[in-house]
């Protein structure tokens, strides 16, 4: 396969842009929201999980995002620079926004909910004037959350930044990462996601995702027309996860690379995915081939989904390593070479 290409001279692995968060998990396993009483406090969002996987993996990564003048704006960058992770472009909001809250509910090893607080939130207050050109040209690879895009001034401060990594050749990957929360409609979904999916050289998503991002564009909810379709707009490579299906990485040269799930027993149903991202893009930064970027990918996720946090529970690699080499072993090969 054509390799995406990374710019080793760059000092910055990944810059992410989006959503950072404080997540509350229950420690009273298997009951209702409305029932549950004792909660952890966690690091949360997506791409700050990412962020995080990615420097236990021994990445370097940056971050553009505003976060709430408060303890808990405190807590998350201090968290960040405990994690060796660059925090000179995340910004205070100075009109009092607060971090998004998530409440998850744990009601069994199969069965997860989230309930998030999303009105006036800080992430979304990121501005086109917090966007530092010299700073993007300065990472290898930028990663932009789909939560980004659902409100202003946030969508346009990731427009900005994909336009200066175009400019600068930064490798542009779109996680799509979908969240009810804040979006107007659906049809706006799908025109910034589409917008966002046609500019982007790697794009990850669900195929729930997918279909939410193609709904005004393409009537076809295969995985093979969803891949030939972004790759023809530019992309290296579309990444289609399935769950407890598997996921599959197709290639712009018409390459197809599939892996299923790690066995694992399960505690939660969140968390998995932003594994994923983290241990998959480390495969590529690293020049691995596409399938052990899968196999990775496919093995922090059931790591995460095995723990109670996401950020705190990220593995280091020879974590990672040793639980895909103990998998092996005891339950035989896992990946399927598409």
């Amino acid at each position: 396969m054509k390799r995406v290409v990374f710019d080793s001279q760059r000092p910055l692995d990944f810059i992410m842009l989006g959503r950072i968060a404080i997540d509350f998990n229950p420690v009273d396993y298997f009951k209702p929201l409305d029932k549950s009483e004792t909660f952890r406090k966690y690091l949360g969002g997506s791409p700050a999980n990412i962020a995080v996987g990615m420097a236990r993996l021994g990445k370097k990564a940056g971050f553009f995002a505003r976060v709430s003048d408060d303890q808990f704006g405190k807590y998350v960058v201090d968290f960040f620079e405990n994690e060796g992770i660059d925090t000179s472009r995340i910004r205070k909001c100075t009109n009092g926004e607060k971090l998004g809250l998530t409440f998850t509910e744990i009601l069994s090893e199969t069965q997860s909910s989230i309930l998030m607080y999303r009105e006036g939130v800080a992430d979304l207050q990121l501005s086109p004037e917090d966007i530092d050109e010299d700073y993007v040209k300065s990472s290898k690879a930028l990663l932009i959350s789909g939560t980004a895009l659902s409100a202003s001034p946030s969508r346009e401060a990731a427009f900005k930044a994909i336009s200066f990594a175009e400019k600068h050749g930064t490798v542009v990957v779109f996680d799509i990462d979908y969240r009810p929360y804040t979006w107007k409609n659906r049809d706006e979904i799908s025109v910034y996601y589409s917008m966002a999916a046609s500019r982007a050289d790697i794009v990850l998503g669900s195929r729930d995702e997918y279909d939410l991002t193609e709904r005004l564009i393409s009537q076809s909810k295969d995985d093979k027309e969803t891949a030939k379709y972004w790759c023809e707009r530019g992309a290296e490579i579309v990444l289609v996860k399935h769950g407890k299906s598997g996921s599959t990485a197709y290639t712009a040269d018409g390459g197809s690379y599939s892996v299923k799930p790690f066995p694992v027993k399960a505690l939660k149903g969140f968390g998995g995915g932003d594994g994923y991202a983290a241990a998959f893009l480390y495969g590529l930064l690293e020049g691995m081939e596409l399938i052990d970027c899968l196999e990775m990918g496919s093995a922090e996720a059931a790591m995460l989904v095995a723990s109670h946090a996401c950020s705190a529970d990220m593995p280091d690699l020879a974590a990672l390593e040793e639980f895909i080499a103990r998998s092996k072993k005891e339950y035989g090969e896992m990946v399927v070479r598409g």
